[in-house]
């Protein structure tokens, strides 16, 4: 595994990390040495924010009588500490709210301990992530924009004293809530947004302002003191993130230079995260969206800070948007790949949290002044984090068609009322999931071939969601196509080689360290696609089974199966080999699942090369 961490990863990212463990080992050990990273900072202005509530009022106003009383639903629960989390499920953090509680498991964090002496995984504790996600202050939006809706000052009373019992029982550096700097970052940023909005109705105190001058003068401190892990270790949406709270920081504290810094090494971080063609480092939709949105936030505060990202970067941010729109189904919804933690990260509009539209929409509408749907609810954040009203942005409809982003390494198909997505990725970044040459295949509107998804990073049903048994490929007896260790370190990984595009074909191959290579080619016929694998191993295998994973029901016949949606039969496939159905776990929310039918197609014994064929016709 070393060899592999250093011919994949990198001498100096192996360096690193084991620096930065060195440094933790360090802290545990002298707990006065956290001072050796720790930085002074003072912060003088939080006013970094402006929107014009009046034009949200007025669209907010405009929605559904059921979209506005959703609105003040989850802000009336949320005051209760019954908070809408991961975009999906009720978690009861109790009145007050216990902000160090796993409303799942029912344990709590020793807030008095230091953050780097409480483990990332624990299995009595649960997932630290629904530890933070209250105190990532998410439902603050619904506290705003439920008081647009109704003028009732209950919802700004409810951010003051939350924020203020926060501040109580979260001292700096203490406490689960302080052990990331990208969770420091959006906490930051959804209470200056809040502060903004109630400041601007002439309802905050300057009680309320000093509370957040120290809420981000310790989320401050916490993304300087930990930034090296972000940058050197992480290399991900953690980095922007963090990389914006230091933007906020220093802007914050009136220090020029730092600011100045911030956005060259921002631009810097986006070079080298985004492809030309926009494809993201994370190999993931959800966490492409979480960027998009970070960077969106930054372009917003531009005004403020008078200074802006480069050209360069929104040329490529636009190419992000556009490539999501391109691998997306008309309902608004893209394919579940990658990995997926729930994150909408702004839920600032009455779009349900799988409906991509509102952050195409809007990163595309602020690069290029236009919009690339027709007017609907997912305008709203373009209200928030666009500088103009949304009549005089036009509409300019842009032809979804078959596409090739082959630096990013997808791959679309396009039938009539549907599409089909492949994934050949040639791995320069640490890889997420095993998912390559995974098929997801879109008819009018349903996913007829599904991503199983993620669920939990610390989950038994989440470390399975990641293999490749779980994705729509082929899986040589019990290979997986790239090696594991623990919930994100991937290594071994795979070699992308002999890619071929054409009119309605793909064709492409990859070799696995654990001793095969695949070959899968797809052509598409009017409504029906014809794919053909072919797996050569380096010895003989007992079996091989090709997996597809759909929420319709299936009915096996001689030769296939036949897949019905709502008693219609929606997909026919034809193909030889073993055909069992059995049940399988699907995730579209973070912590919640569904039950899906998973088909395997199974061939036995063969001699080091095995050729199989699919016929998939959609009615």
């Amino acid at each position: 595994m070393i060899k592999s961490l250093l011919s994949e990863y990198g001498l100096p990212w192996v360096i690193n990390r084991t620096l930065y463990s060195a440094k933790l080992k360090m802290m545990r050990s002298i707990p006065s040495s956290e001072r050796i990273f720790e930085r002074k900072t003072f912060v003088k202005r939080v006013n970094i924010f402006k929107v014009n509530t009046n034009l949200i009022e007025e669209f907010l106003s405009a929605t559904t009588v059921k979209e506005q009383s959703d609105i003040i639903l989850n802000a009336d629960n949320a005051i209760e500490g019954k908070i809408k989390g991961f975009s999906s499920i009720q978690l009861d953090y109790g009145f007050p709210i216990n902000w160090h509680y796993n409303p799942l498991t029912k344990q709590c964090v020793d807030n008095s301990l230091k953050w780097y002496k409480i483990p990332d995984f624990d299995p009595v504790r649960g997932d630290i992530k629904l530890i933070w996600e209250v105190s990532r202050f998410t439902h603050f939006f619904y506290f705003v924009r439920a008081f647009m809706l109704t003028k009732d000052k209950k919802y700004y009373r409810a951010f003051s004293n939350q924020l203020k019992e926060w501040l109580k029982v979260n001292e700096y550096s203490y406490g689960a809530n302080y052990k990331c700097g990208q969770e420091a970052t959006l906490r930051m940023i959804n209470a200056l947004i809040a502060y903004s909005i109630f400041e601007s109705y002439g309802l905050v105190t300057p009680n309320d302002k000093e509370n957040i001058r120290v809420l981000v003068e310790s989320s401050y401190k916490k993304v300087l003191s930990n930034f090296f892990y972000a940058y050197k270790c992480i290399q991900n949406n953690h980095t922007l993130s963090e990389i914006t709270g230091l933007i906020i920081g220093a802007w914050a504290c009136e220090d020029n230079r730092r600011l100045s810094n911030a956005y060259k090494l921002l631009d810097r971080v986006i070079e080298k995260q985004f492809n030309s063609d926009g494809g993201y480092v994370q190999y993931s939709f959800n966490y492409q969206r979480f960027a998009l949105q970070i960077l969106q936030f930054v372009m917003k505060i531009g005004k403020e800070t008078n200074m802006d990202l480069s050209s360069d970067s929104k040329k490529v941010l636009r190419e992000s948007a556009l490539l999501m729109y391109q691998m997306q189904d008309e309902s608004g919804d893209v394919p579940n790949y990658g990995s997926n933690d729930g994150a909408l990260i702004f839920p600032v509009t009455c779009c349900d949290y799988r409906d991509f539209k509102a952050v195409i929409n809007t990163t595309f509408g602020i690069i290029e002044c236009k919009r690339l749907f027709s007017p609907g609810v997912h305008d709203e954040e373009l209200l928030w984090f666009g500088n103009m009203e949304l009549d005089k942005i036009p509409v300019s409809k842009i032809e979804r068609k078959q596409v090739s982003f082959s630096q990013s390494g997808f791959y679309s198909l396009r039938h009539d009322n549907g599409f089909l997505m492949t994934v050949l990725q040639s791995f320069h970044t640490r890889p997420a999931q095993m998912d390559q040459h995974h098929i997801d295949i879109w008819h009018k509107g349903i996913n007829v071939f599904c991503d199983s998804g993620t669920y939990s990073y610390a989950t038994e049903i989440g470390k399975k969601m990641s293999l490749t048994a779980a994705h729509n490929t082929v899986m040589v007896q019990d290979k997986e196509q790239m090696n594991k260790r623990g919930p994100f370190l991937i290594y071994d990984w795979i070699t992308r080689k002999d890619v071929v595009n054409g009119i309605n074909t793909y064709s492409g191959a990859f070799c696995s360290k654990n001793g095969y290579c695949h070959t899968r080619s797809i052509k598409r016929y009017d409504n029906s696609y014809i794919v053909e694998d072919e797996i050569v191993t380096s010895e003989n295998a007992e079996y091989c089974d090709s997996y597809f994973h759909t929420p319709c029901d299936v009915e096996i016949f001689a030769n296939g199966f036949r897949l019905y949606h709502e008693g219609n039969l929606i997909c026919q496939v034809e193909t030889g080999g073993d055909i069992e159905v059995k049940c399988a776990d699907r995730s579209l929310y973070y912590l919640k699942n569904d039950k899906i039918n998973c088909v395997t197609v199974r061939s036995n014994y063969f001699k080091r090369s095995f050729k199989m064929k699919y016929e998939i016709n959609l009615f």
